[in-house]
């Protein structure tokens, strides 16, 4: 009965409103509304969340509804056929579902400048990573 492997998982429901500052570890579901800053490692927007952030750090975010303000997402954004992303938006990776909308200032980095040491070969395996497939 150890937790050695398992994430925590936190869940904004429906119901929920919150105005503040989150910090969170593991994975947070939001289906409510949230007002304010998050910081955390994997974050997930369902279609009926509403999130208004001014700054947001996570190292994954998927929206499947609907997002405004700043984001800074040092893997990936991902965001979905239902979702909606609007403001400024920095990121490693971005996917975007067809019919979903991104509306934002985007900066997509390489791992090279959100890490800090210079890596020959970065361009070359970014164009690389443009052709893959998503497998969902």
């Amino acid at each position: 009965m150890g937790k050695k492997n398992s994430k925590n998982l936190s869940i904004i429901d429906r119901e929920l409103k919150i105005e503040g500052s989150i910090s969170s570890s593991g994975k947070l579901i939001i289906k409510g509304q949230v007002t304010g800053t998050i910081e955390g490692d994997v974050v997930i927007i369902a279609e009926d969340g509403r999130v208004n952030s001014s700054a947001t750090k996570v190292s994954s975010i998927t929206i499947g509804g609907k997002f405004q303000g700043e984001v800074t997402a040092s893997k990936e954004l991902i965001i979905l056929a239902t979702g909606t992303c609007a403001g400024k938006v920095e990121c490693k990776d971005l996917i975007v579902e067809n019919g979903g909308i991104l509306n934002a200032e985007v900066s997509c980095k390489t791992s090279s400048k959100l890490s800090g040491p210079k890596d020959s070969n970065a361009f070359s395996s970014h164009k690389l990573k443009q052709g893959k497939q998503i497998e969902l």
